[in-house]
């Protein structure tokens, strides 16, 4: 954290803002118990705000910090309710014109050095399971995409035909952009077990390195994203009206790539860091009334769309989350203990063994 005096002003702020504000989502109780009443929470302005954040001292801006700010964006990112109120105070175009100067600072770390990066061809596949349950990674990309292709419209009609076209009214449902059941790779361990959004709270992984080649389409930017999706577009307009109205407040017609059509011209797409911090999470213009929105897809990750990526001859490593530490340790199996120690993830505690 860089400032103290910063994250205070944020909260106080952000709860005024917060849409949820005062209902029981979101309730302030001091220590005492009951509500805490208005007249006690301190008044803070966007001035306010804007002017601690040019008034910081970026000299603490650690890449330490940089990747838990990171994290912290991702495991915060929502598609299927309305901005929390410090992402209503961050879109305010004051805050923006005074985050600037961090913006730069965070570029300029070592941290941030390979963010705009282009996919490597060493690649890790992460299984959620247990590391005493093993499974090959998949193959049979072309079956894949075109089971998720027919699901999809399949969704698409039966949304058109049952859920409400009020785009306000209480209802959720399918609200990500990216192939169901395709293989998934990430560009660094232990990073990419932290970068995920939506996350399940998974314990243990299983993580698998991998080779790849191929055509690879990279998403670096908001741009290449929507160059996608109007070279392929697949109408969702019915199936993601209500959680994308929510998360952005536009109306209209919606699209996401038809992932069977893109994998007709490449074998991969890899979204690089920048590209999912400009492009994720908000309404992206695709042509005159339609828009799209890049959602539930991880900072460097990679999606196979064809059978190009391969297990490599490297063992598996067993990874586990460090009890009360948000970092993650790696681990030695039960056949393993005695051979090789552990060796230690970000914020890592003593090896777990088992």
């Amino acid at each position: 954290m860089l400032s103290h005096r910063v994250a205070d002003l944020v909260f106080w702020l952000g709860y005024e803002l917060d849409p949820d504000r005062g209902i029981s989502s979101l309730v302030m109780w001091p220590p005492g118990g009951g509500a805490l009443e208005a007249g006690a929470r301190p008044a803070v302005s966007i001035d306010q705000v804007a002017q601690a954040l040019a008034d910081l001292d970026l000299s603490g801006l650690t890449d330490g910090v940089v990747q838990a700010a990171l994290v912290g964006s991702v495991m915060s990112a929502r598609y299927w309710q309305e901005p929390d109120g410090e992402d209503v105070l961050a879109g305010h175009p004051d805050i923006h014109a005074a985050l600037e100067a961090v913006a730069a600072g965070v570029l300029g770390s070592a941290a941030a050095r390979h963010w705009g990066s282009p996919r490597a061809a060493a690649q890790w596949v992460i299984d959620w399971r247990a590391f005493e349950d093993p499974a090959p990674v998949p193959r049979d990309a072309r079956r894949v995409l075109a089971a998720w292709a027919r699901e999809e419209r399949r969704q698409e009609v039966r949304a058109a035909a049952e859920h409400p076209v009020d785009p306000t009214a209480n209802f959720s449902g399918t609200w990500w952009s990216i192939p169901q059941g395709a293989v998934v790779s990430v560009g660094q361990i232990p990073t990419g077990l932290d970068l995920v959004e939506d996350d399940i709270g998974a314990e243990a992984a299983t993580v698998i390195p991998v080779r790849g080649a191929g055509r690879t389409y990279e998403v670096r930017g908001p741009g290449d994203w929507i160059r996608l999706c109007r070279r392929f577009p697949l109408e969702v307009s019915a199936s993601r009206r209500h959680d994308w109205y929510r998360v952005t407040g536009r109306s209209g017609r919606w699209v996401i790539p038809d992932w069977e059509q893109v994998a007709s011209e490449w074998d991969a797409v890899h979204l690089t860091t920048l590209g999912y911090l400009s492009a994720a999470t908000r309404a992206l213009p695709v042509e005159a009334g339609v828009a799209t929105v890049l959602a539930g897809w991880d900072p460097d990750t990679t999606v196979w769309l064809a059978d190009a990526v391969r297990e490599s001859e490297e063992p598996r490593q067993c990874w586990q989350r460090v009890s009360g530490d948000d970092g993650w340790a790696r681990c030695v199996p039960v056949r393993d203990v005695g051979s090789e120690g552990p060796a230690r993830g970000r914020g890592a505690s003593p090896p777990v063994e088992g």
